[in-house]
């Protein structure tokens, strides 16, 4: 199931905006198709056909129908921006997260089930037994923000854009050979070939833009270019339109009032604040004390020191500000110092390996997380897709496929990071690392990690963006030079880390790759071949292995369930076993504060996390008992 939600673009995990990956999508047959071969439009989509809410439900359960509508949600951003064209995010300027908000896509999920999509801008969808296209029916009533109707050529235009000027969406959409109108409401969208159930869902995930609005002027007379960055506020169809914004600082969200759908089924209960303000800060220390001085209303915490130390202060003590964690069942996550592959000094599996056996998790968690976090031992961590153990049953035949191709580990030995913590622990893991160095072709000369045939010393830059993050670099850099290594620790402006991490011009940086409960083609955009030499592509890592391909093209094209997990399970394991990474931490919750100013459903959705500020609404009550904003 996708990660990025369109529920759940309204919270400040809007940092990144990326094509909503990796949702798995089928109807049984007898629902794809009826016994005279017409068409069988349905409402909603899922993966195991198994559809919670029928085509006349009133609201999703976990909303308040009768939230009351006003108010602002205040959050934080870090970073920057100078963009608001998403066809071009990731590769041309720092995309505004908020932009994503004007837009609707074709469908959208509900946050209590693992992988149902139910129409937004399309009020059906049908496909065929085999998956091989799929058909879309817009909603008559569906409109920009300007008043004109939502069209069959927007949605071609916009699948269009996307394939031409992003390369993520390039690579995620290019089984799609062709979309075509069945009249002005209709587009069919044939795919290159059958068996791929997660085609017809992804489609559906499609942000839709204004073909009229991208091909006409803007308010100078100037011919407006999809292919470039653009400051000028764009026209949308969903609940919010841009009101005002700082370039760089601030962007200003409001309600659209005459909204076109604001009475679906899917939307009751949602939408609720009558602006949306986020603020950017370079500095993460910066933004949460400006949280403390009441200029943001919600945070998200991501640092452990922070949870245990920074907010000791009076408002926390007397209430106002609210401490919550909420559980996170719907992802999983790798994060991890990611190594350049382009880079000759990583391509052997020896030196990987060695970096992590350098890695003290153990005492890093103690000394700077308070004990908090769990080391990540797979690329699906937190779900039941990451491998553990040895190999068997349906992975293990899956694994037989591609033995010849990868390490012969993978069927011998379960994988397991490092394990430090004390002196004799870090003491055998850099004897271990020395001893894989020695054998990978390097020596210690003067204390210096040396080629042995060229002399050449080993140098490593640990580059990052934000500031917090250098005291994890630090510590880790004494680590390294302790095998010999020449450590240097970089942190860069936003803008200059994007252009970089673009060029591939960096040793190893900290990276994320966030995992669904359903995984799927957004395996090819982290991994695979084809997405290493493209620009802006997830894989920076820059893996290139043909068992990968073959496991990822298994796993997208995977006939139910069981099957899904044994094939994610098997590329979990190939992955790990590369060494390709240095996992980190993980903590199965999301931290949050707030200024008590709001009110949610008495049961969030099981998927959701905080979903905030999606499903909430501003208490007005609160408001004035806490006092006013300073």
């Amino acid at each position: 199931m996708a990660i990025t939600r369109r529920h759940l673009l309204q919270s400040a995990a809007l940092a990144a905006i990326a094509p909503s990956l990796g949702t798995a999508a089928s109807i049984a047959p007898a629902q794809a198709q009826s016994a005279t071969g017409e068409p069988v439009w349905r409402h909603a989509l899922s993966l195991f056909g198994d559809i919670k809410y029928p085509a006349d439900f009133k609201r999703f359960d976990y909303v308040n129908p009768d939230a009351p509508k006003g108010g602002i949600a205040r959050q934080i951003l870090i970073g920057t921006f100078d963009n608001f064209n998403l066809a071009v995010a990731g590769v041309k300027g720092s995309i505004a997260a908020a932009a994503q908000l004007v837009y609707e896509p074709l469908m959208t999920s509900s946050l209590d089930e693992v992988s149902t999509e139910y129409g937004a801008l399309a009020e059906a969808v049908s496909h065929p037994e085999d998956f091989s296209s799929v058909t879309y029916r817009l909603r008559a009533q569906a409109k920009w923000h300007d008043g004109k109707p939502v069209t069959a050529d927007d949605v071609i235009f916009s699948l269009d854009s996307f394939k031409k000027h992003h390369p993520q969406y390039s690579a995620y959409y290019r089984h799609v050979v062709k979309a075509e109108k069945n009249g002005d409401r209709e587009i069919k969208f044939t795919f290159d070939g059958p068996g791929n159930r997660e085609l017809p869902l992804i489609v559906g995930q499609l942000t839709i833009l204004p073909k009229h609005w991208w091909e006409g002027t803007d308010s100078e007379g100037r011919k407006r270019d999809i292919s470039a960055t653009t400051l000028e506020k764009p026209l949308g169809s969903g609940p919010y339109r841009i009101r005002e914004f700082v370039a760089g600082r601030s962007v200003a969200l409001e309600r659209v009032k005459d909204y076109w759908g604001r009475d679906l089924s899917a939307n009751v209960g949602r939408n609720n604040f009558d602006e949306l303000r986020y603020e950017y800060f370079r500095d993460s220390i910066v933004a949460l004390e400006a949280f403390k001085g009441d200029q943001v209303d919600w945070r998200t915490e991501n640092s452990a020191k922070n949870w245990a130390t920074a907010y000791d202060f009076p408002a926390v003590a007397d209430k106002r500000v609210l401490l919550e964690e909420f559980p996170n069942r719907s992802s999983g996550i790798m994060q991890a110092f990611a190594v350049n592959l382009r880079r000759e000094k990583f391509r052997d599996p020896r030196v990987r390996r060695a970096l992590n056996l350098a890695f003290d998790f153990e005492e890093m968690n103690k000394q700077i997380f308070f004990g908090q976090y769990k080391r990540i031992s797979s690329y699906f961590d937190g779900t039941e897709l990451a491998s553990s153990g040895l190999p068997q049953g349906r992975e293990l035949e899956i694994l037989e496929t591609v033995r010849a191709e990868v390490p012969a580990e993978v069927f011998t030995t379960a994988y397991t990071n490092p394990t430090g913590g004390s002196p004799e622990a870090v003491r055998g893991n850099l004897r271990e690392a020395l001893r894989l160095l020695k054998e990978a072709g390097y020596e210690v000369r003067d204390r210096k990690l040396t080629d042995s045939k060229t002399g050449a010393p080993f140098t490593v830059e640990l580059l990052g963006a934000d500031p917090s993050f250098e005291r994890v670099m630090l510590f880790f850099k004494p680590s390294l030079e302790r095998l010999g290594i020449d450590v240097s620790v970089r942190t860069i402006d936003p803008t200059q880390y994007e252009n970089r991490l673009r060029t591939w011009d960096f040793d190893i940086v900290v990276s994320s790759w966030g995992q669904s409960l359903s995984p799927g083609n957004e395996q090819r955009e982290y991994w695979s071949t084809q997405a290493a030499d493209m620009a802006g592509s997830r894989n920076i890592i820059g893996i290139k292995n043909p068992a990968i391909d073959k496991l990822i093209e298994r796993l997208i094209f995977a006939k139910d369930r069981d099957d899904l997990i044994a094939a994610t399970k098997a590329l979990d394991r190939v992955l790990l076993w590369n060494h390709y990474v240095v996992p980190q931490w993980t903590y199965n919750k999301v931290r949050t504060a707030r200024w008590d100013r709001f009110g949610r459903p008495a049961e969030l959705p099981k998927y959701g996390q905080s979903a905030f500020p999606a499903i909430w609404w501003y208490d007005a009550d609160k408001a004035a008992r806490i006092g006013r904003r300073s």
